[in-house]
Formats: C-alpha cells, sequence, structure tokens
C-alpha cells in the first residue's frame, strides 16, 4: 500500500505549523518501526504540483492547523467537491483531489486531519495546548498506520469531524 502523508502550514505562524510538525514527528516513529509503503511531505501551502504526488498512492492523508472550535482534532474525507480553492498562492486539498481527478482519471481515497491551532502570531513554536492536540492526533493517525487496511475501512466516526 502507497500512502502519502503530507503536512501543511507556516512553522513561522506558531500554531499554524502544526502540519509541519505531525511530518516532523511522525518520520521518526515510521523509521523506528520500520514502515514501508509511506512517503511524508511538507510545505508552506499545497500546490496544483500535488495533484502529480498523490495520483499514484493508494491513500492520501493531508494534515493541517484548525482554527475551529474543535475539542482536539478530527478528520473529514476530501472529494474533489470539498471546498474547492485555488488561488495563485494555495489550493485546497478538495481542489488537489478535483485535479488529479481531471488529469488522471483518477485518485486516492484522501483525508484531512484538522488539528486545533489556538496562536497565530508571527512566531515561531507552538502554544502548549495545540502540542497536545497534535501529540493525540499523532497517536491516533499512528494506530492506523500499524495496520493499513484498516484505513481503507474508513476512520473511526468519533474522530470525524461534525
Amino acid at each position: 500500500m502507497k500512502i502519502l502523508l503530507y503536512g501543511y502550514g507556516n512553522p513561522g505562524r506558531q500554531d499554524d505549523g502544526l502540519g509541519n510538525a505531525f511530518i516532523d514527528q511522525i518520520e521518526g516513529w515510521i523509521t523506528a518501526h520500520k514502515i514501508e509503503g509511506i512517503e511524508l511531505d511538507s510545505n508552506y501551502q499545497l500546490n496544483i504540483e500535488d495533484a502529480n504526488a498523490i495520483s499514484e498512492k493508494d491513500l492520501a492523508i493531508f494534515i493541517d492547523a484548525s482554527v475551529e472550535d474543535l475539542d482536539d482534532f478530527c478528520i473529514s474525507k476530501v472529494t474533489e467537491t470539498s471546498s474547492i480553492t485555488f488561488t495563485t498562492h494555495a489550493a485546497s486539498p478538495g481542489y488537489i483531489v478535483d485535479l488529479c481527478k481531471k488529469i488522471y482519471h483518477k485518485a486516492p481515497p484522501t483525508y484531512l486531519v484538522h488539528i486545533r491551532g489556538y496562536e497565530w502570531a508571527f512566531k515561531e513554536g507552538l502554544t502548549d495546548k495545540a502540542i497536545k492536540n497534535l501529540e493525540l492526533a499523532l497517536d491516533y493517525v499512528k494506530s492506523f498506520l500499524l495496520d493499513p487496511p484498516s484505513l481503507m475501512n474508513g476512520f473511526d466516526k468519533k474522530k470525524l469531524c461534525k
């Protein structure tokens, strides 16, 4: 199974760096557990080229900070109709899936992990509350990565975004 974990955000804007921190932290865990088939990527934002990055995967999981009033984190399924936005500076996960389908005539099941953030000032470093949310999201996703076929059955309904 080929899986892409892609965290994005701006680490110079406090909790906006949650997606990048997720990738940084899960990388060592994947190596230590000798889990194969997982590609990691992180960036400030999604770009149209990311349609190619997901095109040959069996599953894609994007990770981003959320300003929503969540308990800690939630997960949503991304489809080509999920909040499709594109500007010259950024693309939404829905836009990436839509573009992948239009160019490659296919797209993998795709999810977005929304991790609640609290502070967005021009300052490096995550807040303590955001770090706790990050740890909860990491533990949750790790449990699925240890059993990749369970990912294809979808995530626990308790953690799906409302």
